[in-house]
């Protein structure tokens, strides 16, 4: 029945964030196209914004409200669960409203003085609408989430990303034609739009199948309390990375300004790397993103009750799968970069941005495995310094080899920090399970599957596909691939029948 569960869980919370990702995926391909590469830069100067405010406001209280309803309903007292549900929100719309008033009233200033660029005062004027709607709706998505409820987050992610894509189609063509500020905006109406419908729909299905419990036993002092020691930490550790990311993001393109670079050629490099690129190399995570989602809450569970055993079960589980979906992107980045980045986007440059990024694939989706284990297992004190010490290592790297290096003086040791962090996550986990997680068994048969198999594509792509168009031969090349590695995963032994088992 628990791994019932996790997988349904996995499963709806999957089929959404795909959805989801296609979606926000093609409207990032309909904005670089529309917009260009300065347009996207420009774009990528408000986002860190957005999420600044949603780490401070409403992240670690999001999470907070999973772990803690799962671990309260795991002891029978769904009345605690109610009382932390309502001070959460309180305390979420509370602070929302303050970052909406302050950055709505002085977004020109902020514009001009820590953006760097007037264009993005608009974009930060809307955004701030939407902060108290973006807040109370992650509250009540961690709370529907800690009751194992996936289908409700499911379904206003979804909602969320349609509204929004439907708000840039009406929008684009009439406020793109009077510049980039404007083309920006479009895509800020869009978000802002879309968090208040995904906030509507979980504020009424909450109204309508909200249960009676039983009294609290917690007071509103120890249920504050209790809020607050889970909640400051994640907090403080998402808090510093969008100010670091915020800070990264302005940063940047300055200093790539120092290397040689104009204005102009920093942003779209900028765009390029964080608008194109990323979205590109982060898109399979959200397979990963999705079983962590629904991971965390049940480790929490197990953990309140004992069961180290299940928590055991269910790492090895999802390390499995993190190891096979990060072997194929790796192996699909570094084989056809430059075919990905002329059939998506229609630029090269992005080709050899993807084939060096497709290092980050294994290091960057064990780190969320092992984040979601860490939180459920209450490590999130330890979550923070870890997070603000890889902060910490891409900053440097952007201030001190940037100005000699370019744009791979930051990549090159984002990569290399990275390795570092997955490793030491890896080692926590180890020594808090006390178990031995079989990390060079688990990644090494999906990497010689993969090789087998881009080695196939590659000659397929040259030699079958070479008299039809390019991207049909592609996308052909892609999904060949793709099917020849799940042949031989399963061949090999990477995925045993008790892994499917539901």
């Amino acid at each position: 029945m628990y791994r019932q569960t996790i997988i349904k869980g996995a499963i709806i919370l999957t089929v959404a964030n795909i959805v989801t990702r296609i979606i926000g995926f093609f409207y990032r391909i309909f904005m670089a196209k529309t917009i260009g590469a300065e347009g996207m830069g420009l774009y990528q100067l408000i986002t860190p914004i957005y999420l600044l405010v949603w780490s401070v406001s409403a992240s670690g209280l999001s999470t907070t409200m999973s772990k803690l309803t799962a671990q309260e309903k795991a002891r029978g007292y769904m009345g605690n669960v109610k009382r932390i549900l309502h001070l959460s929100i309180i305390g979420t719309i509370i602070m929302s409203l303050i970052f909406s008033v302050t950055l709505y009233r002085f977004s020109e200033i902020i514009a001009l003085v820590i953006v760097k660029d007037s264009r993005t005062a608009l974009s930060l004027r809307i955004i701030s609408l939407c902060f108290p709607f973006m807040s109370a709706g992650s509250i009540l998505r961690g709370y529907y989430l800690g009751l194992q409820n996936t289908s409700i987050s499911a379904i206003s992610q979804v909602l969320e990303q349609c509204v929004r894509m439907v708000v840039i189609y009406l929008l684009a063509g009439l406020l793109i034609p009077k510049g980039l500020e404007y083309a920006c905006s479009a895509a800020v109406w869009g978000m802002a739009i879309g968090e208040v419908i995904s906030f509507l729909y979980v504020l009424i299905y909450y109204i309508f199948k909200r249960k009676m419990y039983a009294s609290s036993i917690l007071s509103y002092k120890g249920a504050l309390s209790m809020i607050l020691s889970m909640a400051i930490p994640l907090t403080l550790n998402r808090m510093a990375g969008s100010l670091f990311s915020t800070a990264e993001n302005i940063l940047l393109p300055q200093q790539l300004q120092v290397y040689g670079l104009t204005q102009g050629e920093s942003i779209s490099l900028l765009g390029r790397l964080t608008g194109m690129a990323m979205p590109l190399i982060t898109f399979p995570s959200s397979l990963l993103t999705a079983l962590a989602t629904a991971t965390m809450p049940a480790i929490s569970e197990s953990y309140a009750l004992k069961k180290h055993n299940r928590i055991k079960s269910t790492l090895h589980q999802s390390l499995t799968f993190t190891a096979i979906i990060s072997a194929f992107t790796t192996g699909i980045f570094i084989a056809f970069p430059t075919e990905l980045g002329i059939l998506i986007y229609s630029q090269r440059q992005i080709g050899d941005m993807l084939k060096i990024l497709a290092i980050l694939c294994p290091f960057m989706y064990t780190q969320v495995t092992m984040s979601a284990v860490l939180n459920g297992l209450g490590e999130q004190l330890f979550i923070f310094k870890i997070g603000l010490l890889s902060s910490t290592i891409n900053l440097c790297a952007i201030c001190f080899a940037v100005p000699f290096f370019g744009i791979n003086g930051f990549i090159y040791p984002w990569i290399l920090n990275s390795i570092i962090v997955t490793f030491v996550t890896i080692y926590k986990v180890n020594n808090t399970l006390e178990i031995l997680i079989p990390i060079v068994r688990q990644y090494l048969l999906p990497t010689l599957a993969i090789i087998l198999s881009c080695l196939c594509g590659k000659l397929g792509f040259y030699h079958i596909w070479n008299n039809v168009s390019y991207k049909i031969s592609v996308t052909a090349t892609v999904f060949a691939t793709f099917i020849m590695y799940l042949f031989l995963i399963f061949q090999l032994g990477c995925v045993k029948k008790d892994d499917l088992r539901l």
